[in-house]
C-alpha cells in the first residue's frame, strides 16, 4: 500500500514500527504472506495529536501440496551451514541498505516475460512437516535471456561467484525498505553501488545455484515482510 500521511505528520508507525515518510508525505507499507487479519497505522502530528487508521487484511488462499516423502536434511549439515553463513550475512546486509531511490513510487514492470512456473506463497507439506513457502515468482525463459530492472533502484548485491542456493544473485534497493532479489542468473550485468533505471538490462536468465532449469526467480521484501511481486506489476500481459 502506498499512502499519504496527514498534513503536519511528525512521525508514522505501522503496528508499532516506524515508517519513513517522503518529503511530500507519501509512504509505503506491506504485509507478510502470513500477516494477521488487522493492522494499525498511527500518525503523530506536530501538535502531539494522533490519527489512527485501522486496516482489515483479507487472507489469500495458497496452493498447499501434501507430499508423503521425507525431506533430505541437506541444509542441516555442518558443512552447509559453514558455507551458508557468509552468504546470509551478505544478503542481510544488502536488505538493510537504505538508499534515496524513488523506485518504490513507480509502476513496476515485469523483469522478463515467459511462462510462470512457480507462484509466490505455494507450499509443500512433507509427511505433516511444512516446508518453506515459495518466496517469489518463477518465470521460465531460455538461458541467456536478458532481464531488466522492474523499477529504479540501487544495486546492493551483485554476486561475483554463485551462492549455494541462489546461484548468481542480484539485489536492488528501490527505496523506503522495498527491495528485489533475482536468483539463478547466468550473468549479472551491473555492479554493487550502481544506480539502475526501470527497463534497463541488469542480468541474464540462468540455472545457477539450486535450480532444475533456466528461469528467473524474482522475490521482493518490504523490510521483513515477503511480498508477492505480482501485487506491484499486475498480471503479465
Amino acid at each position: 500500500m502506498i499512502g499519504d500521511a496527514p498534513a503536519g505528520t511528525r512521525s508514522l508507525s505501522f503496528d508499532g514500527n516506524p515508517v519513513p515518510i517522503d518529503d511530500d508525505g507519501k509512504f509505503i507499507i506491506a504485509f507478510n504472506r502470513d500477516a494477521g487479519q488487522a493492522a494499525q497505522l498511527v500518525a503523530t502530528l506536530d501538535d502531539g495529536q494522533t490519527v489512527r487508521k485501522f486496516i482489515n487484511v483479507a487472507p489469500r488462499k495458497w496452493h498447499i501440496e501434501h507430499v508423503n516423502i521425507n525431506r533430505r536434511a541437506r541444509t542441516a549439515s555442518e558443512s552447509f551451514k559453514r558455507r551458508r553463513a557468509p552468504e546470509l550475512a551478505r544478503i542481510n546486509a544488502a536488505r538493510s541498505a537504505m538508499n534515496d531511490s524513488t523506485g518504490w513510487r513507480q509502476t513496476f514492470i515485469w523483469p522478463v516475460k515467459g511462462r510462470i512456473s512457480g507462484m509466490f506463497g505455494n507450499q509443500r507439506i512433507y509427511n505433516g512437516d511444512p516446508g518453506s513457502y515459495h518466496s517469489g515468482i518463477d518465470i521460465a525463459a531460455p538461458t541467456g535471456t536478458y532481464y531488466v530492472a522492474p523499477a529504479d533502484g540501487v544495486v546492493t548485491l551483485a554476486a561475483t561467484s554463485p551462492f549455494t542456493l541462489e546461484g548468481n544473485l542480484l539485489m536492488i534497493d528501490h527505496g523506503m525498505g522495498l527491495n528485489s532479489a533475482f536468483l539463478h542468473s547466468s550473468e549479472i550485468l551491473v555492479k554493487e553501488g550502481q544506480q539502475v533505471k526501470r527497463g534497463e538490462p541488469i542480468g541474464r536468465v540462468g540455472s545457477t545455484g539450486s535450480a532444475t532449469g533456466p528461469h528467473l526467480h524474482w522475490s521482493m521484501k518490504w523490510n521483513a515482510a515477503r511480498i508477492d511481486p505480482i501485487l506491484l506489476t499486475g498480471p503479465m500481459e
